[in-house]
């Protein structure tokens, strides 16, 4: 348990006739970055609430630096944790300065804080202007800062590139990744499952309340056995030849033209595919292997719209 800051067991969460979560388990290791995604209406943000303890569960137990939640000791537990819901929502009559005063001062963290924060994620030049007058990768970048206040070392972020410019994307995950070499856990949903899947260590997969799916990406990805895609580019006059080495593998895919070879093949097919047409000398200029995408594999359990 001390090297899992969050452990959730056997968590149901009804709603009247609705099951909201059916028998959810996993746990967080500490220093991880955890990705959750699902569908719309899968169970992720009904998830978030109890595991910050906005809620209870109608029944299984959760944990939070083993504190839990609901109980005596999660008041002290929650004081360790930074939060970005997916809409970042202060006042609008304030300047960003203001604003993070007002979230260190609820925190209990000293204000000398909210400067150097502000600097951090690229917010210098408008601490003094009012928040109404952000932009939304701006509110997003002041969201950002009051989680980093008092230094969290478990971080639940909802959607929490929303509204960042690509450079703004970056520098997010920088100053996450710095956060997480100290460290921090993290908690992490998005829709944009090709910006998370090389930076989850672990994730889980959430259909109608359930756990599909969990583990690292290449644990997922052999699970539900998804074909590896292999495209060669041909010099003129080995089509034919290219073809004929790779006929007699059984199990894979294959297109060929004069110029061009695309290969579908079994995850365990494709160090033997890779060294027959390398071995063909002369015949491939270039070779580019694509791997299953986060994308991928959720809708080969079964997802559709995250």
């Amino acid at each position: 348990m001390a090297n899992n800051p969050i452990q959730v067991t056997e968590v149901t969460k009804r709603f009247g006739d609705v099951q909201a979560l059916d028998g959810i388990s996993l746990s967080v290791a500490r220093g991880e970055m955890f990705g959750l995604i699902g569908h719309n209406g899968a169970g992720k943000s009904t998830l978030f609430k109890l595991m910050l303890g906005l809620m209870p569960p109608t029944s299984g137990e959760i944990r939070v630096h083993d504190a839990l939640t609901g109980g005596r000791g999660f008041r002290q537990a929650r004081r360790r944790i930074g939060y970005l819901p997916e809409s970042f929502v202060t006042y609008d009559n304030l300047t960003g300065l203001e604003v993070l005063r007002l979230f260190a001062d609820l925190k209990h963290v000293p204000r000398r804080e909210c400067e150097p924060i502000l600097a951090r994620v690229g917010l210098t030049d408008a601490a003094g202007r009012r928040v109404r007058g952000y932009s939304k990768g701006m509110r997003q970048r002041l969201g950002f800062a009051q989680v980093l206040l008092g230094s969290p070392d478990l971080l639940f972020l909802d959607e929490p590139t929303n509204g960042l410019d690509p450079e703004g994307i970056h520098d997010f995950y920088r100053i996450l990744r710095e956060v997480q070499a100290q460290g921090a856990t993290v908690i992490i949903t998005s829709h944009i499952l090709a910006e998370i899947q090389e930076r989850v260590d672990r994730l889980v997969i959430l259909t109608a309340g359930r756990i599909a799916a969990q583990g690292t990406l290449s644990e997922l990805r052999a699970q539900v056995v998804l074909p590896s895609v292999i495209e060669l580019g041909l010099h003129a006059g080995h089509g034919q030849r290219m073809h004929d080495a790779l006929v007699h593998i059984a199990g894979i895919g294959v297109e060929i033209d004069e110029h061009y070879a695309r290969i579908e093949c079994p995850q365990g097919h494709k160090l033997a595919v890779l060294s027959i047409v390398t071995g063909l000398a002369g015949a491939v200029h270039d070779i580019v292997v694509h791997e299953p995408s986060l994308e991928d594999v959720f809708l080969g359990y079964g997802g559709s719209h995250v």
